[in-house]
């Protein structure tokens, strides 16, 4: 039974100007379009559902990764474009865009094992590195067995799962392993699209966390809250200080405290860190504005920060919720000020604070 439904069985009429009032409401509501990164798309999804409400804005966020959402913000066919990968400060002023962060979030290896349970299998990075550069073709290989000597693996063949779109989570998996590894450094490298010596690709966090829930012995790399989610099985990496670690909220927050939010871009790298229980992939995720909006995307612009602002306010315990972690209120403050002196419209004048 809908609301509407339950509304008129109540036997307590609505009146003619109540119900106008409703839909004018509803018809001025905001919308705010925006495109990218599925890496943080279930935390915007749950602050859209809240915001309509909480704001009376509207969010239609497409989850296309990091590539598409900087073509088309650069293309201003959105009214902000999304990326896990930050843009370098260049590429910032020459497409007139500014970068802020919304939450900071974690990869973590997704494995599909038979018999082996969450959080259960062992991995070292260099181990993590030959599974993808195809250099492990077996999961009973003598260096995987030597690190999990008290499970029971099985013989199958590894098959990675990758990203075959261009995105800020292959950004952040890739730079990882250039760091943890010569070959992969000196071969792939890191990029949001590079050649995968091995397994198959899929769009999207969500096409990887299918492939590899569909697929015995496939190994793959995702956001955590797609993992939480769906319920997939994670495993434990050994950090820069020599650790095994599990994926825990303890564990990304012991990398984020660690973050120095006052460079470029507000791009600070929270990968392969030093500490003891130290999550060793951990990486913001980004929003592109236009610093020059046109007089048909001011309101956009205006709305997009009203959006921001009210998740930075009211989404934080959403965020934990989902396992990402939220940002500091500085850094919060910070942006804001970001907005404010360089966000402008046709005329110049400052877009933000909206009514300010």
């Amino acid at each position: 039974m809908n609301r509407r439904t339950l509304l008129l069985g109540t036997g307590a009429a609505l009146s003619a100007p109540l119900l106008l009032t409703a839909r004018q409401a509803l018809a001025q509501q905001a919308t705010v379009t925006g495109a990218g990164a599925s890496f943080p798309r279930p935390v915007y999804e749950r602050w859209g559902a809240a915001a309509r409400e909480g704001a009376g804005i509207a969010l239609n966020y497409q989850s296309i990764g990091s590539g598409g959402g900087i073509n088309q913000i650069t293309n201003r066919t959105v009214d902000f474009g999304a990326s896990d990968a930050p843009l370098p400060e260049a590429q910032l002023r020459e497409r007139n865009l500014l970068q802020f962060p919304t939450v900071m979030g974690s990869v973590v290896l997704i494995v599909n094992l038979p018999g082996v349970q969450d959080n259960a299998l062992k991995l070292t990075p260099e181990v993590v590195a030959d599974l993808f550069l195809g250099r492990i073709t077996r999961w009973n290989d003598n260096r995987i067995a030597e690190l999990n000597r008290d499970l029971r693996i099985p013989n199958l063949p590894v098959s990675p799962a990758y990203r075959g779109d261009a995105s800020g989570t292959t950004f952040v998996f890739t730079t990882y392993l250039s760091r943890v590894s010569e070959a992969w450094k000196n071969g792939p490298g890191a990029g949001t699209s590079v050649q995968w010596p091995a397994g198959q690709g899929a769009r999207g966090n969500e096409g990887v966390s299918n492939t590899v829930r569909n697929t015995p012995g496939a190994i793959g790399y995702t956001e955590n809250a797609y993992a939480t989610v769906n319920r997939l099985v994670t495993t434990q990496i050994r950090n820069k200080a020599g650790n095994f670690v599990r994926p825990t909220m303890e564990s990304f927050v012991a990398a984020a405290e660690q973050a120095n939010w006052n460079v470029s871009g507000f791009a600070a790298d929270l990968i392969d860190l030093n500490g003891a229980n130290t999550w060793p992939i951990v990486s913001p995720t980004f929003i592109l504005l236009p610093t020059n909006p046109a007089a048909d995307r001011v309101e956009g612009s205006r709305n997009t920060m009203r959006f921001f602002d009210w998740a930075f306010r009211n989404g934080a315990d959403a965020a934990r919720r989902l396992e990402y972690i939220p940002l500091p209120a500085s850094v919060h403050d910070a942006i804001r000020q970001a907005w404010a002196q360089n966000v402008k419209g046709p005329n110049g004048q400052a877009l933000w604070p909206v009514g300010g």
